[in-house]
């Protein structure tokens, strides 16, 4: 196998399968360490539990063969119902003031606060379960859509929300950007597996206003703002490592942005905001530029300054992985080349540092060296990521992964017309 050919891609998937469905917790899905082992002392978080299910989910459709060292599709059927019961029923879900809560605690308490960024994943989780045909995948996703029209969507803003607190009664006054580039993931999902359109003209309203602030930042996108959406580009100086906040701008951002502009433009056709394509080519163009190293080694740096000087220069496998699918994605809107080439080197590049090829997975966190590292996240407990990377290339840019796998139920990948092999 060739590094990032179908042959390899689909033998990553499998192997992110097999080592993700040691995961599965009373809860929901578990943290898990470097073995694939849950880490007891380590709350079972809402967004992990979402993302979990959703993976699942995409290997379920996908018809992955067990042969190729992955669970069956009875297991993974199992483990989509796990996680959408553990949603509805399990004490991540608050049925007292709605919404889900952020975390259940090894001792069975709960992290009060509603966040945005989580309840994005609910509908992610919702909308593929829907897509892959679970009991209870609709009962989820109408309910999580409905928090989100109610609690998180501002529509004078056109944007989301970030966090309440337990019971709805305090909004946080932070507003931000990853939480609002979730939302355009899922609100994508939720069109394509309803038919309603209001929730990719809602995407659409979200895209256009970030790449207007990227536009006007020399394509580094401002990821925190205050209450009036006021840029806010000293926020956490103080902390720039901080998993959910980091300082600066975010290299992977950049990315995954440039990959969902894409994603709103073909879904809303003609309807789309103008220049959606070109912001998209140049996002990812800054971001190549600032991250790829730049400091002596190969990776992406984490963040840079709004210079494009490296602050944090681990290399963090979802920026690697949000590159292959960015990568992926523009070669087919904006020519072959050089993201055909640019391919080769992310796969070669994650077959030879992150991958774990001894005891499964990606390593989720490199040093400046390209050694595993663990200052913000140790273990590996997402194989989201990782899991799209591996199958983006076999699927259209849209429909959205679970209802493009949809569409062509009960046929394996190798079947498929449109696999890129």
């Amino acid at each position: 196998m060739t590094p990032g050919d179908y042959a390899h891609r689909k033998a990553v998937r499998a192997d992110l399968l097999r080592f993700a469905a040691g995961s599965r917790h009373e809860h929901g899905f578990g943290y898990l360490d470097d073995a694939g082992a849950v880490v007891p002392d380590r709350p079972v978080e809402l967004y992990v539990t979402c993302r979990m299910t959703h993976v699942f989910a995409l290997g379920l459709l996908a018809g992955e063969e067990p042969a190729d060292g992955g669970p069956d599709a009875a297991t993974l059927r199992d483990l989509v119902d796990h996680g959408v019961a553990a949603l509805l029923d399990g004490p991540l879900r608050d049925t007292t003031d709605g919404g889900w809560f952020a975390a259940v605690n090894p001792d069975g308490s709960v992290s009060g606060a509603k966040q945005a960024y989580a309840h994005a994943f609910v509908v992610l989780a919702g909308s593929s379960a829907v897509a892959a045909g679970a009991q209870r995948g609709q009962e989820l996703l109408t309910a999580a859509l409905r928090v989100q029209t109610t609690r998180f969507w501002d529509e004078a803003e056109g944007l989301a929300v970030e966090e309440w607190n337990a019971d709805f009664s305090e909004l946080d006054d932070y507003r931000g950007v990853n939480s609002n580039m979730h939302t355009v993931e899922c609100y994508l999902a939720a069109g394509d597996v309803t038919g309603d359109r209001v929730w990719h003209e809602r995407a659409g309203r979200i895209a256009e206003r970030v790449a207007g602030w990227a536009r006007g930042n020399q394509w580094r996108i401002p990821e925190h703002f205050s209450t009036a959406w006021e840029p806010m580009l000293e926020h956490n100086r103080d902390q720039p490592t901080h998993p959910f906040q980091p300082y600066g701008a975010t290299v992977g951002h950049g990315l995954e942005w440039a990959r969902l502009l894409v994603a709103v433009d073909q879904s809303l056709g003609e309807d789309s905001p103008a220049g959606l394509i070109e912001a998209a080519v140049a996002l990812a163009d800054r971001a190549f530029a600032d991250g790829w190293a730049v400091d002596g080694a190969d990776g992406f740096v984490y963040t840079t300054d709004w210079d494009g000087n490296p602050v944090v220069r681990a290399r963090m496998h979802w920026v690697l992985a949000e590159a292959i699918a960015t990568s992926t994605v523009l070669a087919r809107v904006a020519g072959e080349e050089p993201h055909r080439t640019d391919l080769q080197r992310w796969w070669a590049y994650a077959d030879e540092y992150l991958i774990d090829h001894e005891l499964g997975s990606w390593h989720h966190e490199l040093d400046e060296t390209n050694a595993p590292a663990a200052t913000t996240w140790p273990g590996k407990p997402d194989a989201y990521h990782a899991y799209q990377a591996a199958i983006i290339a076999d699927l259209p840019t849209t429909p959205s992964f679970a209802a493009a796998l949809a569409s062509s139920r009960g046929a394996s990948l190798d079947d498929r017309p449109e696999a890129h092999r």
